[in-house]
């Protein structure tokens, strides 16, 4: 068995590559490493709309019942509402059983602490040792000593809803509001949160049958979103994830508005109310230049990390940072919680519409995108972090940087997951950028394939 805990959790196709029979697993040695002073955990569960989700929840439970901990299961809600309900419910973990984007055969299980954050990477290495050395923690656990499922005391999603309320302090009357739910997790809650708040609220892909879960909708297919505001004459369109903690709107003439806009409307929203400690803005390296030099010339600062909402967010714990994000649409609002959130991201995106008087378009405007080109040059894996290391390769990077003097990037990188190097230029003439990028991806192929 190779490493279970990727960048996001455990996720693979579900009763093929993610069996019950890990998810069994996993509940077992979770509880045993989350377990504090021999305590009974308590382990909220949350999950998406996918046929397997029953499955897997089940089989989760099972494994963390049958180790003394018990179990509150909440049903389908977003991600982010499991990081926000472990703190309510005083639970000691929360699990989200969902594969975000994915198509529906897909499913995966991460784990949040008490305290609504993703597990520390030492601590998915303890569950991880544990299955992958079969390392017996039973202690044959019997009678009264095994888990219970506990009701929850209150209705989550309706706590949900509140606490995503709260955030607002605006109406949205005379707001006409178009909303993506991919079919997934927000299928219940988004259109409550804004009828709430005052928005005309039109609805799609709001259907779920357990199988259609980001099927030509969501936040990767927002096509329809955009017929659907041209045809609604809406204010905007907001386009979730399966998981929704994943943003991208459409503006009000049907052009798509990606979490590099959304990051800077909200981020000069906060700037203007005083809401922005240190000008500070967090984002990847991914993040387009235009991004950049738009925020420069509000007065922002931006820190830049890794790619991934985990570097994202130990950037701005550290710094203090109060916004943070990735192109994706994966948006952190760090004074209200601690993870993405898609609704939460909306509401926020809404708000800076409504308090600016202006058509998002208008500030969308604001940063000029610059073309982007990727490029994969595929190598031997044993080479993928040898690149920046050989004389000749680095040598043609600095030809190519100089080349641009300022008005594009290039960033090279090794994937996470594959055999790759991504070499990623970005520049004005898209013409000119692609012929760089196939040039230096085809070096790094020949240099280290």
């Amino acid at each position: 068995m190779g490493r279970l805990f990727g960048t996001d959790g455990v996720r693979g196709i579900a009763n093929s590559e993610l069996m019950p029979e890990t998810a069994f697993k996993l509940g077992k040695a979770g509880s045993f490493v989350l377990s504090k002073n021999e305590k009974s955990p308590i382990v909220l569960i949350g999950k998406d709309t996918r046929i397997s989700g029953d499955m897997l929840e089940d089989a989760l439970s099972a494994g963390i019942l049958s180790m003394g901990g018990n179990v509150i299961k909440v049903g389908v809600l977003p991600t982010p509402a499991i990081a926000y309900l472990v703190k309510y419910y005083n639970a000691d973990a929360g699990v989200v059983i969902s594969a975000s984007h994915n198509t529906f055969e897909y499913n995966g299980i991460k784990f949040f602490n008490g305290e609504g954050f993703k597990l520390d990477d030492d601590i998915e290495d303890q569950i991880e040792e544990i299955i992958i050395r079969d390392i017996e923690i039973n202690g044959h656990i019997t009678g009264d000593k095994l888990g219970r499922c506990l009701e929850a005391e209150d209705d989550a999603l309706e706590l949900y809803a509140k606490f995503l309320e709260s955030t607002m302090d605006v109406r949205l009357d005379g707001m006409k509001v178009v909303l993506d739910c991919a079919n997934g997790a927000a299928y219940k809650v988004a259109g409550k949160v804004f009828e709430d708040l005052g928005a005309k609220v039109i609805i799609i892909a709001n259907k779920p049958d357990g199988i259609n879960i980001n099927d030509q909708c969501g936040s990767t297919h927002p096509e329809k979103l955009q017929e659907a505001v041209i045809k609604n004459k809406a204010n905007l369109g907001l386009a979730f994830d399966g998981d929704a903690d994943r943003l991208i709107a459409v503006d009000e003439k049907g052009r798509i508005v990606d979490g590099d806009k959304t990051i800077y409307i909200c981020a000069k929203m906060l700037k203007e109310t005083g809401q922005l400690p240190g000008n500070l803005v967090t984002a990847t390296v991914m993040s387009n230049l235009g991004f950049h030099k738009a925020l420069e010339k509000i007065g922002c600062n931006l820190e830049i990390t890794s790619v991934g909402d985990r570097y994202v967010l130990e950037s701005m714990i550290k710094t203090g940072c109060a916004i943070g994000g990735e192109q994706s649409g994966h948006i952190i609002f760090l004074n209200h919680t601690t993870t993405g959130d898609g609704i939460l991201s909306a509401l926020q995106l809404i708000k800076a519409v409504k308090l600016s008087g202006k058509e998002i378009s208008s500030l969308a405007d604001e940063v000029t995108i610059y073309p982007q080109v990727l490029k994969n040059a595929r190598i031997k894996n044993e080479n993928k972090k040898k690149y920046d290391k050989d004389l000749i390769i680095i040598d043609e990077i600095k030809k190519v940087e100089n080349k641009m003097a300022g008005e594009g990037r290039v960033l090279v990188r090794p994937s996470g997951t594959e055999p790759l190097v991504r070499v990623m230029i970005e520049g004005e003439n898209i013409k000119d950028i692609t012929k760089l990028a196939e040039d230096l991806a085809e070096l790094i192929t020949k240099r280290l394939g």
